[in-house]
């Protein structure tokens, strides 16, 4: 045999250096079931003449997972996992299994304790270690298992696959479809019994992979009814326990026929969200979405258990019986032609950031809330989008509180004299105000900071 000359820069390494002569053996060939030897020569003592051979084995020949479950103990999956993993905690749960059948191999997965840094990062390098009778030919597959499962680390042994088959053939590889499929199953299934029998571990996997999990609602609908149960979200049920969909739909009031949730960066920011004030006086739940990713669960889960869900920041919001809900849209309907001139005026004077003004149901203490339709994007979403900066945003519903002093006197005022400067001023703080309740950043501070310091020294 005949070796090019070592040429680092050019990507030639250095093929009998021990060191990588192992380190390549370890890598594809550990678990074979015989020995790879490594032969040194070792000149002896004075005389140059004198040659010691030695040898050593470097692969271990060790796979557990071709032993059977009932034979491997607690420290021996653990040893293997920081083996593969190379995390020094352990990992929180195991899954060994034989598949028999059209398709053969054997699987060896854990679940680890921590999340990897890169584990929510584009371009991350995630997937399990694929091997063919022992031998791997995948470091790491992301084929294996879909994306937001990429946090499972660990090992699949097939025995009908080539041991030199391409990335693109593996992708096609009908085998790697069927394995795929009974992984994903396994896995969920294992979470599954977690949240079951041991919820306090299962929510230790929540806390470190939760955010993973939800991106499954949306690009796994072949398992989207086994992910739905699997769900946790903070709520206004409690201060610090999350809830799961079951249990929210289980403490809904009687003749509640939806399930009211708001999106938004933090809990304290969406409980304060003058769109809560209506939803909190009725004493209903609201789940708070908090993770980017939450925009995506909701974008493609409507209804659970024929709940259909609904953000109390979109559209219009009907609560209470349907006695109560007609006796609220009266009471509306009443006020209606009264404000008409206010409605008119702020529609105006405020047609460049808003498409409509009208009246809401949804405030009691708070004098006007922006709202989205049911179909457009939420202010978070939209802010993810614009990457944090005030870039352009959608032209948002003005809804307004006919119960509330200042929406009173801006009324009385209007109609004393329609000329009168201050309102202008007013509205457009009322409407700063109201982007700034969403957590959403003013387009222009300029206008808003003027027309704030004339009416404060009117006031004084």
């Amino acid at each position: 045999m005949h070796l090019k000359p070592v040429d680092a820069e050019n990507g030639i390494p250095d093929f009998i250096d021990d060191w990588r002569l192992s380190a390549i053996v370890k890598k594809h060939s550990d678990f074979i079931t015989y020995p790879i030897m490594l032969k040194r020569q070792r000149q002896g003592g004075d005389d140059p003449k004198q040659i010691t051979i030695e040898d050593s084995t470097i692969n271990s020949m060790k796979p557990l997972w071709k032993r059977r479950p009932s034979e491997i103990n607690r420290e021996e999956y653990v040893e293997f996992y920081k083996h593969i993993s190379h995390d020094f905690t352990d990992p929180l749960r195991t899954i060994h299994f034989k598949a028999e059948g059209t398709t053969e191999y054997d699987a060896l997965l854990f679940i680890p304790a921590n999340a990897p840094y890169d584990l929510y990062r584009y371009g991350a390098k995630t997937g399990l270690r694929l091997y063919a009778k022992r031998v791997m030919i995948a470091e790491r597959s992301e084929d294996l298992l879909p994306d937001y499962l990429r946090f499972v680390q660990g090992v699949v042994d097939a025995a009908d696959l080539p041991l030199n088959i391409s990335r693109q053939r593996l992708q096609q590889d009908h085998h790697i479809t069927r394995i795929r499929k009974r992984l994903t199953t396994k896995i969920l299934d294992s979470l599954t019994g977690l949240w079951e029998k041991d919820h306090d571990q299962y929510l230790k996997v929540w806390k470190e992979f939760g955010r993973a999990i939800k991106e499954g609602v949306s690009s796994d609908y072949e398992n989207k009814e086994r992910l739905l149960p699997l769900l946790l979200f903070p709520s206004s049920n409690d201060p610090e326990k999350l809830t799961s969909l079951k249990d929210y739909v289980s403490r809904m009031q009687p003749g509640q026929d939806q399930i009211f949730f708001l999106t938004g960066e933090s809990r304290s920011q969406i409980e304060n969200s003058p769109h809560l004030e209506a939803i909190r006086e009725k004493g209903y739940e609201v789940l708070y979405m908090t993770e980017g990713v939450d925009e995506l669960v909701v974008q493609h889960l409507f209804e659970y258990e024929g709940k259909k869900l609904k953000s109390v920041g979109k559209g219009a919001i009907e609560l209470g019986t349907e006695s109560e809900k007609s006796e609220a849209q009266k009471q509306l309907e009443s006020k209606q032609e009264d404000f008409k001139p206010l409605i008119e005026f702020l529609q105006k004077t405020l047609e460049e950031h808003v498409k409509q003004v009208r009246l809401s149901a949804r405030l009691t203490t708070s004098p006007a809330c922006l709202v989205v339709e049911d179909h457009e994007f939420s202010p978070m979403l939209e802010r993810a989008l614009n990457h944090g900066l005030a870039g352009p945003k959608a032209k948002r519903v003005l809804e307004l509180n006919p119960n509330h002093d200042l929406i009173s006197k801006m009324r009385s005022r209007l109609a004393e004299n329609p000329e009168d400067p201050c309102l202008a001023n007013a509205a457009k703080v009322l409407h700063g105000v109201a982007v700034l309740s969403e957590g959403s950043q003013l387009t222009d501070t300029a206008p808003f900071n003027r027309a704030a310091t004339q009416i404060l020294c009117q006031a004084l």
